[in-house]
């Protein structure tokens, strides 16, 4: 099997051995004969958020494909297997009347992954609803629950994604969702301004989803096989979080390259901390969208966070243009970006 056939990017060489693992059962066997048996494992689900080497993955690939939407327990609870391709999910929630996934639309990829990257956009993230996540750990073989405290969430982070190790293999993931026709209130500034309300405002959950996705189309963030710039990993590079002297340090190396009236994008972040976009740092960086080293991948033409790949590229030449951004970022404004994707085989 060659893995560019299970990643949205469409790059990646050959797994020696690939299992798909259609019940949650299955997967718990696949798992433990590779790790009994002392070989390289890589568990994957939609491929959304993969780089994979060239070379491939000398080991196991399990993919997890178990399926299960299930209510109950009380109003406002669901149970969602790992392998349920998480669009559709949302899609569910708003259409049964359940708020607090609507500004996830149209994300790529599979439920079992949301916990780990905490995913989130335009306003919400998951650790909001999630109320437990089951997993099966590779350590001692036994089923786990972890509540919301014991996740860890953080921006784009949790305790399965610090690990590192892979040792928490998503099972299900349970939500608590508000029962109510309305979204949640709105809080990102693009999207209220789409719908046309206040930021704070709640506005029928149906058009929050469809605001939403067309955001996304805009910025070739919906898997679309007619267009080019869906071909992505989504956002490549994470937004940089900075403390008062790190933003005071970006502020003056922007106002030496762009003007003294530049002002740098900012979201709080707590504590005392900032959120600055990385697609503004890449753009003053001069890296613009479409921009290439003309090996088949690029910057995207709809959203220069998003890097691309047409058919006659490869990961070499994938990383190759995200070093040169990363590293030209760094140069312009001292910070350094941290790749969004989960790089397998592959190091930047």
């Amino acid at each position: 099997m060659r893995l560019s056939d299970c990643t949205t990017l469409r790059l990646g060489g050959r797994a020696r051995r690939f299992v798909r693992a259609g019940t949650e059962e299955d997967l718990i066997k696949a798992v433990r004969a590779a790790d009994d048996g002392g070989e390289p494992t890589l568990i994957i689900g939609g491929g959304s958020n993969l780089v994979v080497a060239d070379e491939g993955f000398d080991g196991t690939v399990i993919q997890v494909a178990a399926k299960g939407v299930n209510p109950g327990g009380e109003p406002g609870l669901v149970t969602v297997a790992a392998g349920e391709d998480w669009d559709p999910v949302v899609a569910w929630t708003v259409a049964a009347g359940l708020a607090g996934l609507e500004c996830l639309s149209g994300i790529p990829g599979l439920t079992g992954a949301t916990p780990i990257q905490n995913v989130g956009a335009y306003g919400q993230e998951v650790a909001e609803t999630i109320i437990s996540v089951r997993t099966y750990d590779r350590v001692t073989g036994q089923i786990s629950i972890f509540p919301n405290e014991r996740c860890g969430f953080g921006y784009r982070t949790s305790v399965f994604k610090r690990d590192g190790s892979g040792r928490h293999v998503v099972l299900s993931v349970t939500f608590r969702l508000a029962v109510q026709p309305v979204s949640a209130p709105v809080r990102y500034a693009e999207l209220a301004s789409a719908l046309g309300v206040e930021i704070g405002d709640q506005v029928a959950s149906p058009r929050v989803r469809s605001a939403v996705m067309d955001l996304r189309r805009g910025k070739g963030m919906v898997i679309d096989a007619a267009d080019p710039d869906t071909r992505s990993a989504g956002s490549f590079f994470v937004n940089p979080v900075l403390d008062v002297a790190a933003l005071a340090a970006v502020e003056a190396a922007a106002r030496a390259r762009c003007g003294p009236g530049t002002r740098v994008p900012r979201f709080d972040a707590g504590d005392g901390l900032v959120k600055v976009p990385a697609a503004w740092l890449i753009e003053r960086a001069g890296f613009g969208k479409g921009y290439s080293l003309g090996d088949g991948a690029r910057i995207s033409s709809k959203h220069t966070l998003a890097l691309v790949t047409c058919e006659s590229a490869t990961t070499a030449g994938l990383l190759a243009l995200a070093r040169q951004i990363r590293d030209g970022v760094r140069d312009v404004f001292g910070v350094s970006l941290a790749p969004e994707p989960v790089l397998v085989g592959v190091t930047l």
